[in-house]
């Protein structure tokens, strides 16, 4: 089975991109037939920007830019999707979020339009997410934050698609107690990718 791993973070030395590594690892277990691909989005350049040509491409003005196609169909050699990045202003980073509005495009992730019956297309396809934050988990908890992100991001999002969230994790924390336990979170997360089910909720929706 295949993952798509998806990070959005400049720094290379960043714990992000170490839970990256340490997840990555997980799946690759030994005597597994497991693989996965790792988007990094800054590394490689992804424009987050939405333009009147995505907005054509959402009317079914025009077709799919070779961009995006190729970012669709790395999408449909996975049977798991993880996005790991970092929690900024209690959601994720611009270029993850523009990658969502970009690539996760009408006619592909759903059909929806005039005369056109709504459909979820993306129910094959299991997601994991994984955010890292500095405050706390009782700020998260006080505030909101964490129930204001799953209503965003795994409902307002993946559900909308029809694509079951899994796994929706924050490590949160940075002392250095704090990392050891997410790293050795990712691992876990990797090695358990896919095994996991969908809640049965999901299943029946």
């Amino acid at each position: 089975m295949h993952a798509l791993i998806v990070v959005a973070h400049p720094d290379q030395d960043s714990l992000t991109h170490t839970i990256v590594r340490h997840l990555a690892e997980g799946i690759a277990q030994p005597n597994d037939d497991h693989s996965f691909e790792i988007a990094d989005l800054s590394a490689e350049g992804f424009s987050p920007e939405f333009t009147v040509t995505d907005l054509a491409v959402h009317r079914r003005d025009v077709p799919i830019p070779p961009d995006i196609a190729a970012e669709q169909k790395r999408i449909d050699r996975a049977e798991s999707l993880v996005l790991v990045f970092p929690v900024h202003w209690w959601s994720m980073p611009a270029l993850l979020k523009g990658w969502i509005d970009r690539v996760f495009s009408n006619g592909w992730a759903y059909d929806e339009g005039v005369g056109i019956k709504s459909v979820k297309r993306l129910r094959h396809l299991n997601v994991h997410l994984v955010g890292l934050g500095g405050a706390s988990a009782s700020t998260y908890e006080r505030r909101g934050y964490r129930d204001a992100m799953k209503t965003q991001i795994d409902h307002g999002i993946f559900d909308y698609c029809g694509a079951p969230v899994l796994t929706s994790e924050l490590l949160l924390g940075s002392e250095p107690a704090d990392v050891v336990r997410h790293l050795e979170a990712a691992h876990t997360i990797g090695r358990e990718l896919f095994n996991a089910r969908p809640a049965k909720e999901n299943q029946a929706a």
